[in-house]
Order: C-alpha cells, then structure tokens, then sequence
C-alpha cells in the first residue's frame, strides 16, 4: 500500500482524486491538505474517504517531513514551487504528481500523457507534470497526424466553468454565464503554448467557457501537405489509439454529454474536405477525469509500478 498526500484537496479536482483513490487497495490517502476547511472531516465532502481523515493545514515542510510515497499537487497554477522545494530538500525519494502548469515546461519534469507520448518515461519518474484539460482534448486530436499537417492546428474549444476553478472570477460566475459563451485567452494561451511545445507542430487555440459546469469538446481544424482519404483519416486515429482503453474513436461528433462523468476521451466526427487537404476532428472529455484526476492517477501508478487503470476504468 502506497501512501498518498494530496494539496489543494478541496477543490473540484480534489474532490474527484479523493473518490479514485478510495477505489484502490494499492493507494492509501494518507493526508489532504486544505487550509479553508482544515479540521473538517473528509467525508464531508467526499463520502468514499477514509473517516478518520481530516483536512488539514499543513507548510510545505510538513508535508515534506510526513513520509508520503508520493503528493499529489491540485493547486493554481504558480503555487507549487514552495512544496517541490520542500520535498526536494527533505525528501527527494517522494514521487511528485503536478496538476498546474509549472513544470509542463521544465525538461526534468516528465510530461505524462500516456496515450501519446508513451508509458516508459513516466515508470519510476519521481516529477511529473500532468497535463492540461484542453491540452489533453488537443493533443489527442492533432497527434495522429502530425506527419501530414501542412500548417498550425486550428483548435476551438469549450469548458464547463468548473475549470476556472472554485475561486470567484466572470468565468465561474453563473449569472454572468447565463444565456452565454464566453471567449478567453485569446493570444498565448497556456494551453496552446503547451500544445505547440510538446506536438512539436504550432497550434492556436481559442478557449471559451460555457453555463454548464463539467466537460470539455474541442474541435480541431487541420490542413495538410498531400491528399488524404477518407479511409487514411480513420485509420490513422484506429492505429494511434486500439490499445488504448480510455479512448474511444468514433465516427459521430462527439458531445459535451459523450465526455463528461467519463473516465476517458471520445475522439471522432471525422470530416474531410472534397479535396482531401484538409479535415476536422473533435474530441471530448470530462476535465476533472481525464482531463485532471484519472491523468494524475494514472500517471501516479505508472511511477509506483502499480495497475494504471485500478480504479478507473
């Protein structure tokens, strides 16, 4: 048994960790960190833990000093540093799943994706950067056929607003959400700007948030250097994914609903323009599960060498 420290505990994702965790019998909670609500028992908000848990408020060397095997880190994005500093110094051994952006632009942080960029360098990685909720749907669609693209993927997608997270803003605002779709980051997206890195081909991508609160679909516009048929398309995505268990390809436009409560990703809607050179592709997603909480698990398993998909799926 594994024991597992989690930071940022309460929020949407922490909710979602808590639940996956608790179906395991390899993985133990052995600590949730959240200062708004520390001595409240975690069952108060996620019913499968373990009732003995409390929230608590603990430093970045508390937690480096607690012996965990590994911490998982649900936090904005910037928070992070104070805590890898702390378990480098104090307990380098730790294995370090983080959710936020800081490290998926830092070579000696492996980037954990599986599905695309293999399970070898995520075995006995003790950093990793868990990727994106966007990034996840966009990498998904553009990179089966990165050896064809002619130019940047054109990406367009829409989140429910738990993605903005739990602290107040417009983008989680349900008032203002109301009757609305509401674009965002519009140049130098985090996202595309991890998207470009890590397909090595440019990306630009135009994010919105929506009234509804879980779920992403992204819809991908892609050009290319030759013709390609019909046949080819499908394929290429078969190939790219048959071994993989929580994508599914299919030929129907994937929806909000096809993605959301899912442990995994629906990749599909294949239309190619009559010349061949250029096609659309959509993908949805739940971006607390695959889009968050299921990737950092699985990417946590895969560095303890344990099952992958206990609990998931």
């Amino acid at each position: 048994m594994k024991r597992i420290g989690l930071v940022g505990a309460r929020g949407h994702t922490g909710r979602e960790l808590i639940r996956i965790l608790s179906a395991r019998d390899d993985l133990a909670l052995a600590f949730a960190v959240s200062r708004s609500s520390a001595g409240r028992p975690v069952t108060d908000m996620a019913e499968e833990a373990d009732p003995s848990l409390v929230f608590e408020a603990l430093s970045a060397d508390d937690i480096a000093a607690r012996g965990a095997d590994a911490v998982i880190l649900a936090m904005p994005n910037g928070a992070a540093a104070e805590y890898v500093a702390a378990i480098e110094a104090h307990a380098p051994e730790t294995v370090i799943v983080d959710l936020s952006a800081d490290y998926r632009f830092d070579d000696a942080w492996v980037y954990g994706l599986p599905e695309i960029y293999g399970r070898g360098p995520i075995r006995g990685a003790t950093r990793i950067a868990n990727p994106g909720c966007y990034a996840t749907a966009g990498q998904l669609c553009v990179a089966p056929l990165r050896p064809w693209l002619s130019g940047p993927a054109h990406l367009f997608g829409v989140s429910g607003y738990s993605g903005a997270g739990t602290t107040p803003s417009r983008k989680n605002d349900t008032e203002a959400l109301k009757d609305n779709l509401m674009p965002y980051g519009l140049l130098g997206h985090m996202h595309e700007r991890e998207m470009t890195r890590q397909l090595g081909t440019d990306v630009r991508f135009s994010p919105h948030v929506a009234a509804f609160f879980r779920g992403i679909t992204l819809t991908a516009q892609l050009e290319f250097t030759g013709t390609v048929s019909a046949d080819q398309l499908r394929a290429a995505y078969d190939t790219a994914y048959a071994d993989e268990p929580l994508i599914t390809v299919t030929d129907a436009i994937p929806e909000i609903a096809d993605g959301a409560f899912k442990p995994g990703a629906v990749v599909g809607g294949f239309m190619l323009a009559d010349d061949g050179r250029r096609a659309v592709v959509v993908a949805a997603l739940d971006n607390l599960l695959k889009g968050a909480a299921v990737q950092a698990v699985q990417n946590l398993a895969l560095a303890l060498g344990l099952e992958e998909l206990k609990g998931i799926a």
